[in-house]
């Protein structure tokens, strides 16, 4: 083996330019695979991680009638906190959240919004809540950058906000925007007021009322409640699940055209090799190789390129991926129109998994791309072989 790996290498190198343009493509191949990989596990992660932060905690419990993407729902979507949930209320490691549609009316404009009531000293949330402690003229509320730019309200501004109670009756207040605050996940900005728990709730006639129970940590098995659904934070990410599973399909025709680029190259310079190198062939046989060693000796020799690929895409690839880590590839259009989260700047994550395994799919490839065409010469007659003839 150890006399193949160097017969191998002094052939590669023998072959000037053509061992090197099979190597440049093939390290391009490495480097982009490898790149766009970290782009999707640093987009899964951001995301999740984003989401965890600013919605859904480390799970969540919605009133069975809830459903975010049918406004109609709201008006049945609440009932009183379960005595279970109380106590980690109490203890700051669950937070209650009531959920009711009003309108506001910026500039004369009528806006549909929905409004959550929020304790303002939760901690489960990296929401600004805690600007919500303040006791001004008008009720105390917050909003998201998107819900901001939308309505053209801004830190200080006096909005009217209107809500229907519990029994249908309509009524009206001003509200005073006290914080706006931004994240990269849109059903926490879009469309959303945020105004104190107990303000809502006498505000509706819904005391002791919630929609939604976040709860901090995502490790605890959780019980079912009764008129209450479970949802964890893997049903909760479901969809961006899913977005990153489609995305990662496309990628994966981009990676295949690249591949089989890189192994139609080798596979052509492999069979150029054996039809140029018949009296070298025929030599090796006569020397007391046998037929399988030749063939191995080929293989081994169309393989190294994956390894010289893999050198070569260190050398400049790696200062490229740390680079793209630190400043992160910012998106050419506005995320905030996708609807789901996702970060203007997205930041690669490289895992140790992601490069070996990317190493170990490509080294393969180049070597059954590289046997194939050697097998022809266990079928060479050594006597032809030496006169440069196949049999």
């Amino acid at each position: 083996m150890k006399l193949a790996l160097k017969l191998a290498y002094r052939n590669l190198m023998g072959a000037g330019l053509r061992t090197w343009l099979n190597v440049i493509v093939l390290s391009f191949s490495f480097v982009i695979i490898i790149w766009m990989k970290g782009a999707m596990t640093g987009w899964d992660y951001q995301a999740k991680t984003d989401m965890k932060n600013y919605e859904i905690g480390g799970g969540q419990y919605w009133h069975e009638n809830y459903d975010p993407y049918d406004p109609l729902t709201l008006t049945d979507s609440h009932a009183p906190i379960p005595g279970e949930a109380k106590n980690e209320i109490d203890r700051g490691e669950m937070l209650a959240v009531l959920v009711v549609q009003g309108s506001i009316f910026p500039q004369g404009r009528m806006q549909p919004v929905i409004i959550k009531g929020i304790d303002p000293h939760q901690n489960i949330l990296k929401l600004p809540t805690g600007s919500l402690d303040t006791v001004p003229e008008a009720i105390p509320a917050f909003i998201g950058t998107m819900m901001a730019n939308n309505s053209r309200l801004s830190v200080g501004d006096y909005v009217t906000m209107r809500w229907r109670d519990t029994h249908g009756t309509f009524d009206a207040a001003e509200i005073l925007i006290t914080a706006v605050f931004s994240s990269d996940v849109p059903a926490a900005e879009a469309g959303t007021i945020y105004i104190p728990l107990k303000k809502l709730q006498q505000m509706t006639l819904l005391d002791n009322h919630a929609t939604i129970l976040t709860f901090r940590d995502s490790d605890i098995s959780r019980p079912e409640l009764e008129g209450w659904t479970l949802k964890t934070s893997e049903k909760l990410t479901h969809q961006v699940d899913e977005m990153i599973r489609t995305k990662s399909v496309g990628q994966n025709v981009l990676y295949g055209i690249l591949i089989i680029l890189a192994m139609l190259a080798i596979f052509d310079t492999q069979v150029l090799s054996i039809f140029r190198r018949q009296k070298e062939i025929g030599t090796y046989i006569a020397l007391g190789y046998t037929r399988n060693e030749v063939v191995g000796l080929f293989t081994v020799e169309g393989a190294m390129h994956a390894l010289f690929a893999a050198v070569l895409a260190t050398v400049y690839g790696l200062p490229f991926l740390l680079w793209q880590a630190k400043v992160g590839w910012t998106m050419p259009i506005d995320t905030s129109e996708f609807g789901m989260a996702m970060a203007q700047t997205l930041y690669p994550i490289y895992t140790v998994g992601l490069v070996v395994t990317t190493i170990l799919i490509v080294f393969i490839t180049t070597a059954i791309v590289s046997y194939i065409p050697s097998r022809k010469i266990a079928k060479m007659n050594p006597t032809e072989a030496l006169r440069g003839k196949l049999q």
